[in-house]
């Protein structure tokens, strides 16, 4: 896995942007999401955090990392034409893949049912980060990973801002979220990220608290990690409805709990001073450049 990161560093120094000046326009803000297991809502989560950041007038695009199971153009009701697949492959531009939606947010779709490529070869990454730099005019770019770990999964963790995992309250996700974040602080040289927590399907603050007390104390003694905390999303009947009928339930139920609690975490994030890594530019070198 080391190894794997470590060729995904070198292989773009030469492609990296440098960063806005004084007066320049601000950073692209990265947010990868992923969690340690499927089934406890990440796409979900990614989605509806990018429409609250829409309402805050934001330019986001929400890229679907999962080189495999690509599930966020699903979500939208939504059947690209081209994909991350055709990227890689040089037959298509990411500037021709780029979908808009209508509810103001852009997509990169993923590269649905081509499992063979969820570990890119080095052409293969290095034309997709040459495309990558398409991406540049965002104010926000969240990562939807596929979950569990592989070199993609952390290469995408290392290089972002902030690395949001989702976990629910259920004692296998919570185990595989604490595995998930115990690999990044160990696979992981010189993280220097902001790493952080939403604990989904809540019945209740307080069973939320108890899950993210847990988590976050047990990787402060035995990983020496500071894990903070962003809030939960309550287990709320709009959401599998909103999935059944392909919409965001931010969109379909604005007034629901689960839509009060993205916009809540997504204001809290919003207020919070985050560790900035670059932007896009600081992506594309964390990826595939090595740091000076």
């Amino acid at each position: 896995m080391e190894d794997q990161a470590e060729q995904l560093r070198e292989l773009m120094r030469a492609k990296t942007a440098s960063a806005p000046g004084p007066g320049e326009k601000r950073k692209t803000r990265i947010i990868t999401v992923t969690s340690g297991k499927g089934g406890v809502g990440k796409t979900n989560v990614s989605v509806n955090m990018a429409l609250a950041y829409a309402r805050l007038g934001k330019k986001v695009i929400v890229m679907d990392a999962d080189l495999g199971l690509a599930n966020v153009n699903v979500m939208l009701n939504i059947i690209p034409k081209y994909n991350l697949y055709h990227v890689i492959r040089k037959q298509k531009t990411m500037r021709e893949i780029i979908l808009d939606t209508e509810y103001g947010i852009q997509i990169v779709a993923g590269a649905s049912g081509f499992s063979k490529i969820a570990n890119l070869s080095e052409g293969e990454r290095q034309n997709f980060i040459d495309e990558m730099q398409s991406l540049s005019s965002a104010d926000i770019i969240i990562i939807d990973t596929s979950a569990g770990v592989s070199s993609n999964v952390l290469a995408f963790v290392a290089a972002a801002d902030e690395a949001v995992i989702v976990t629910t309250p259920e004692p296998t996700a919570i185990t595989d979220a604490y595995g998930i974040i115990k690999i990044i602080a160990t696979e992981i040289d010189n993280l220097n990220i902001g790493l952080k927590l939403i604990v989904n399907r809540v019945k209740t603050v307080a069973e939320a608290k108890k899950v993210a007390d847990r988590m976050i104390n047990i990787a402060g003694q035995f990983l020496n990690l500071k894990v903070d905390y962003l809030g939960f999303i309550y287990d709320d009947p709009a959401v599998p409805l909103a999935v059944l009928r392909q919409k965001p339930f931010l969109v379909m139920d604005p007034k629901s709990k689960a839509s009060q609690c993205v916009q809540h975490i997504v204001g809290r994030m919003e207020k919070n001073e985050y560790h900035e890594g670059g932007g896009l530019g600081s992506l594309i070198r964390k990826l595939f450049g090595r740091e000076e």
